[in-house]
């Protein structure tokens, strides 16, 4: 009779554990009748714990020393940020929609004719109005120029509010581009915002303005419960929600040989032939104990939505560095993946002749993709026909 030996993924524990087992033994029951599944429990011995009880947590806001360190409660301005670096153009889009309809005198000037002309100014220069360089800033001027909101808007605020709502949408373009470009150094707040001032000022600004109001907020309402002002209140919770699957990744990268060896003593114990089928995290630790020493009785390595692949390729697998082949002595290897799961890798291309890969697709969006293979009958499918 064949063993399967089951080894879970990040964050995983009691009852769930339990839970999920019993849906594998019922799902390999229409497909593989017969077979008898072991559950290696490495989460339960070897997984991540907060042992001194979240100590490293930084207390709540207003608790540390220094500026700032109490958070607003309303008018937050981090939010209304991370609102503008994913939409840059937000802010204007809620001005242009507040815009009363006119018709515009022949040989009056169109709404949105001088400032475009000074944005045009911008983009020929590529600096701010005090001279200083301004990577990205030619580009995100011209793009907004031409923006079909910058009429509507400018029909709707006087010329001091627009200038503000058009320095806060350069910076927000710029600061979106570099963190696309995964630059590295980004401005701190008062940096960010004597940019933001510098362009008013060249737009219209009155210099001692400070552009805030609630046009500013208006543009952060969508984030109110999903930006930094929540992370950071509800920081405590949140890390003990995330920290069991977060913190067995970074066990196990540092201090893996513990579940390893555990998944060595547990096959030692079994009747061959033996599978061994982990899912994400799981597949890691399976394919990592093959490639580091033979071990008798196991005949397949199957992977579930694993990150082993990626590992090997990106040079951080422990066991294996990129381009060196597997050994002789793993056996067989099935991989499985969504494509819709970003947790779910190939192996098939790094393994050319070792591994077999079986793209599956349970309908289902990010995240919940990554933990769908257990109810997709062409999972099980796929592991019985595979199965000594």
């Amino acid at each position: 009779m064949t063993a399967v030996v089951f080894i879970h993924g990040t964050g995983v524990r009691e009852p769930h554990l339990t839970t999920l087992s019993g849906r594998i033994v019922s799902g390999l029951a229409t497909t593989a009748p017969g077979v008898r599944l072991t559950v290696y429990d490495w989460g339960g011995c070897h997984g991540a714990a907060l042992a001194a009880s979240g100590a490293s947590i930084p207390a709540a806001p207003g608790a540390g020393t220094g500026r700032n360190t109490e958070i607003s409660s309303e008018g937050d301005e981090a939010e209304v940020w991370a609102r503008l670096y994913d939409d840059p153009s937000a802010e204007l889009a809620a001005a242009a929609t507040g815009a009363a309809r006119r018709v515009t005198p022949p040989g009056a000037a169109l709404p949105g004719e001088r400032p475009r002309a000074l944005l045009h100014g911008l983009a020929a220069r590529g600096t701010a109005g005090d001279g200083r360089p301004v990577p990205g800033l030619a580009e995100a001027a011209a793009g907004l120029a031409r923006s079909p909101l910058l009429g509507p808007a400018s029909d709707a605020l006087g010329q001091e509010a627009l200038a503000w709502v058009l320095a806060r949408a350069l910076t927000a373009t710029v600061t979106a581009q570099q963190l696309a470009a995964d630059n590295p150094l980004q401005s701190v707040g008062d940096e960010r915002d004597a940019t933001v001032a510098v362009l008013a000022a060249y737009l219209g600004a009155a210099p001692s303005g400070t552009g805030r109001g609630p046009l500013l907020r208006l543009a952060g309402r969508p984030l109110v419960h999903l930006g930094s002002r929540y992370a950071v209140r509800r920081r405590r919770a949140l890390t003990d929600a995330a920290h069991p699957a977060a913190g067995d990744i970074l066990k196990y990268l540092a201090r893996g040989e513990g579940m390893r060896q555990g998944l060595r003593e547990l096959v030692a114990t079994l009747e061959p032939p033996v599978v061994l089928l982990g899912h994400s995290l799981g597949g890691i630790i399976a394919l990592d104990t093959l490639i580091s020493g033979p071990l008798p009785g196991v005949e397949v390595l199957m992977t579930v939505g694993s990150q082993g692949p990626f590992l090997y390729e990106t040079g951080a697998l422990p066991s294996l560095v990129h381009p060196d082949p597997l050994p002789a002595h793993v056996p067989p290897w099935l991989n499985l993946y969504d494509r819709r799961d970003l947790l779910g890798y190939a192996a098939e291309p790094l393994f050319p002749g070792r591994a077999r890969d079986v793209a599956t697709d349970s309908r289902q969006p990010f995240p919940v993709a990554h933990s769908a293979y257990w109810t997709d009958p062409a999972v099980y499918r796929a592991i019985g026909e595979q199965l000594p």
